[in-house]
């Protein structure tokens, strides 16, 4: 992470796509993150590969994508998925997982509920 960050010499993104190849799932979720506006459906592949590696990150990361592309179910899914690989924020978040939310932004959305009692005090 020093060379990505300018502490150090080298170029940086030809040694994380050449440990994406040797299957290590930190590098693949560095890559997907890195390459994932020019290129989403091998962001979202990547993703995949280092989850089934074993990278909790990797499910949360392709949760997220999917919650900013408005695919909530697909959300959801790979929400459970990074809670069942270990990812605590995840387990939190499916627990309390609502797909209508009260704030003003999800209501111009389409995306609201009306707020619950114990929210109004």
């Amino acid at each position: 992470m020093n060379i990505r960050d300018g502490r150090a010499n080298g170029f940086w993104l030809p040694i994380i796509r050449r440990l994406a190849l040797r299957r290590m799932p930190e590098a693949l979720t560095v890559l997907a993150d890195v390459e994932g506006d020019e290129r989403p459906m091998k962001a979202r592949l990547d993703y995949r590969r280092a989850w089934r590696l074993g990278s909790p990150v990797a499910a949360y990361n392709r949760a997220i994508d999917a919650f900013n592309r408005g695919q909530l179910a697909s959300y959801r899914h790979w929400l459970r998925r990074a809670a069942d690989a270990g990812d605590a924020e995840a387990k939190d978040e499916v627990r309390r997982f609502e797909t209508r939310l009260p704030h003003a932004d999800a209501r111009r959305i389409g995306r609201h509920r009306p707020y619950r009692r114990s929210e109004l005090r």
